[in-house]
């Protein structure tokens, strides 16, 4: 299947640098925890902490809502947290915000562990498809109501690898 570029490799590691940077400025003289949401995340995660120079650790919380290419609307913690977030500044990293549920879930699941604070960096927002406003801390680019891939996101857990992100043409 033909893929459309949406956003090249190099917009994308440009955006990653400023938003670590902006991170970085945030944070000072402070420790974060950055959670990195699975599996869509993992590559902009890899890219953003690298980009961030403040004292981190990385944990990772794995999510489902996502029946091929429509959220289901129904969250499900597929892999917890290995440690507790209590007391901590905890930076959500998420590939996409679309509809919000799933962050809405997340953000108000991981409130309850008493984090000192808890911020969101998304790569993507895709606000034409929001049914809940999340506040994203953090965020890469805005799309429009696209279906994306590469860069960590998947089809049918195909095409994580590409540099880039992009639209498959159905043609």
């Amino acid at each position: 299947m033909p893929i459309d570029t949406l956003i090249s490799a190099e917009s994308i590691r440009a955006r990653v640098d400023e938003l670590g940077r902006q991170i970085t400025s945030d944070y000072a003289g402070q420790e974060i925890v950055v959670v990195t949401v699975l599996k869509g995340s993992f590559i902009f995660a890899a890219d953003l902490v690298r980009a961030i120079d403040v004292p981190l650790a990385v944990d990772f919380l794995g999510l489902r809502s996502y029946e091929g290419t429509e959220s289901s609307g129904v969250v499900q913690i597929t892999s917890d947290l290995t440690k507790s977030v209590e007391g901590k500044h905890v930076l959500v990293v998420e590939d996409i915000v679309d509809t919000g549920l799933t962050m809405q879930y997340l953000l108000q699941n991981l409130e309850t562990r008493k984090p000192a604070s808890v911020k969101l960096a998304s790569l993507l927002h895709k606000p034409a498809r929001s049914k809940v406003k999340i506040p994203i801390d953090y965020l890469g680019f805005t799309i429009d109501d696209v279906f994306v891939i590469g860069y960590g996101l998947d089809f049918d857990q195909h095409y994580r690898n590409l540099p880039y992100l992009g639209v498959m043409r159905p043609d």
